[in-house]
Formats: C-alpha cells, sequence, structure tokens
C-alpha cells in the first residue's frame, strides 16, 4: 500500500516560515506556528514552508502557484490538493508528539481523534521518554545489537510491562532489573483469517518488533503493514532454518514448512 503522505517532523525553531492570509484560518496557523518557534514573515521571505490562508479564490491561486514557482512548499488552508503538506491534528506529551492527519480529508476527525487520545495517554509519557534517552548508554551496554534492543523495549513496552506507555507508573529503572538476555528467533505465526484486526495482541506485537519477514504470497498487504516499515520482507513458499540475526516471523495461513 502505498503512502499518500510520509509524516515527517521539522524543526521550525529560529526558521522561516511564510504566512498568507488574515482572518481566523490565517491566526490560527500564526498561534501554532509561534508555538513551535518559527519566524513568520511575507511573501518576500526567504522561507522554504509557507501557510496560504487567503480566503478569496483567485489570490490564493495566484500566491499559491507564485509560491511554488520559487520551489516553496505550500499548505494550502481548505485547499487538500493543493498541499504540499499539511499540519496534523496534535497531542503534546513533550517530548512526545503525536500527529493526527487525514490528508486533507476531514480536520474534524482529525480533531476527534486527537480529544480521543488525549484522554488515553498519560501525563507522564514525557517523562518516560526522556527516561529512557537518559538510558540510551546503558542500553547499548545491554543490547550491543539493535535488533535485540527493539525486541527488549518492545517486550517492556507490552501492556502490564514495566515500560507499557499506557501506564502513568512506568518505570525505566524497575525495567531494568528485570531485565534478561533476548535471543534470536525465529517465531511461527499462523494466520486464521485475512483481517488484520483478528490478530491477537502477540501476533501484532511480535509483528511490529520484527526484523524480518518470510511470508507467503497469499498474506494480505494489509497484515503485512502491521509490520515494522523497515522489517525485511521475503515472499517464499518456504521459511529458511537459519533465518538470520535477530526476530523473524514465518508468517501464513496453514502449516509451517521449514527448509
Amino acid at each position: 500500500m502505498t503512502l499518500h503522505s510520509l509524516p515527517v517532523f521539522v524543526r521550525l525553531a529560529g526558521r522561516g516560515v511564510i504566512l498568507l492570509g488574515d482572518g481566523e484560518p490565517a491566526e490560527a496557523k500564526r498561534r501554532l506556528l509561534v508555538r513551535a518557534g518559527a519566524v513568520i514573515g511575507g511573501e518576500e521571505s526567504d522561507a522554504r514552508l509557507a501557510i496560504v490562508a487567503i480566503e478569496d479564490e483567485t489570490m490564493a491561486l495566484a500566491a499559491i502557484a507564485r509560491l511554488k514557482a520559487r520551489g516553496v512548499l505550500v499548505n494550502a488552508v481548505d485547499r487538500p490538493d493543493l498541499c504540499d503538506f499539511t499540519l496534523p491534528a496534535i497531542v503534546d506529551r513533550d517530548p512526545v508528539l503525536v500527529a493526527i492527519g487525514t490528508g486533507g480529508a476531514s480536520a474534524g476527525l482529525a480533531a476527534a481523534l486527537r480529544q480521543r487520545l488525549e484522554t488515553l495517554l498519560p501525563a507522564t509519557l514525557g517523562q518516560l521518554a526522556r527516561d529512557l534517552f537518559d538510558a540510551r548508554p546503558r542500553l547499548r551496554e545491554h543490547y550491543p545489537e539493535g535488533g535485540a534492543r527493539r525486541r527488549a523495549l518492545g517486550a517492556g513496552m507490552r501492556s502490564g510491562g514495566w515500560l507499557d506507555p499506557m501506564n502513568g507508573d512506568a518505570s525505566v529503572a524497575r525495567w531494568f532489573e528485570t531485565q534478561g538476555a533476548v535471543d534470536d528467533a525465529l517465531v511461527e505465526i499462523r494466520l486464521t483469517s485475512a483481517d488484520p484486526d483478528d490478530l491477537t495482541l502477540r501476533q501484532a506485537r511480535l509483528l511490529g518488533q520484527a526484523d524480518r519477514l518470510y511470508h507467503r504470497a497469499d498474506v494480505p498487504t494489509a497484515i503485512l503493514d502491521r509490520a515494522r516499515a523497515d522489517a525485511e520482507r521475503f515472499e517464499c513458499d518456504v521459511a529458511p532454518a537459519e533465518p538470520g540475526p535477530g526476530l523473524s516471523i514465518d508468517l501464513g495461513f496453514g502449516e509451517r514448512r521449514t527448509g
């Protein structure tokens, strides 16, 4: 499945952004840019990003064309087909940011999802992120191999784990006290349905942690998409007996066959 947009977090502090327009739509974008530390300028500013919130259609289209001709990436308010980038709804648990976008299809839907997530994500989530950042040297010492680190963290962040991000009492220190080594493994997942919503919690967690997938041709793309975006994928009828270092998944319907 092709992504219609690639979500990217851009550091704007001290950087110029063009903002054109007036009224509440423009003021809402101004408040967001100020919060991000951007330096807001007019059309002639030397900036690479612009937000056009001009209500008059003719004036807006002309401004968008001029900016794009200069190579400036444009967010055209209420004109999703003309947007080079969109601005998502944001849940802020500094330094954790959760961005919800709909590709311009419905700002109301993005706002509703943000409001729901605000009630679900604990206020301590930011502190957990800072603790994990501070623990990076210790993590590398315990798990020199990147795949082992991912699997150990994934196990710690599972529901009910010491690092469960939905638990307001998550503790990096206590997690370190309970760690054991994570070995290379080939794990079998036998699918009973083509619907990704029918995956068990364990299966979904393993797919999210796997370094590589060995999958049959009949495994739906919707299920493959539940794996990490950077996981290696191999379409094959037989999973190798020695799949390589890290966590590998033998994924398919029916009985397992190994080579």
